[in-house]
């Protein structure tokens, strides 16, 4: 066993060894793209809740609004989004759930 600082003694094998910084270094790190609003890019102002094709790509498979830190829509987008997908289900152009 090797020396402690107080506390429950600690092996060697516990310890860190400075082999690990150099494999880390080689390592390539993942490069995640920043999401952009697709409604800011395309310059769309109105969300219509006619527009099914649209609204259907941020609902999920179980009928549930995708949230912004997946979908990467701006805040005032989401909004307006979440309105059009409230409206839409109401007339019966979204499901409210995905079914069973």
């Amino acid at each position: 066993m090797a020396e402690s600082r107080g506390g429950r003694p600690v092996s060697n094998s516990m310890r860190p060894t400075g082999g690990d910084k150099a494999v880390m270094s080689n390592k390539r790190q993942f490069f995640r793209r920043r999401k952009v609003c697709k409604f800011c890019v395309d310059k769309i102002d109105y969300v219509d809740y006619k527009d099914v094709r649209l609204l259907s790509q941020f609902i999920s498979e179980r009928g549930r609004i995708v949230p912004r830190r997946l979908s990467g829509v701006c805040t005032p987008c989401q909004r307006r989004l979440s309105e059009a997908v409230k409206q839409a289900r109401n007339i019966a152009l979204l499901p409210f759930s995905g079914g069973r």
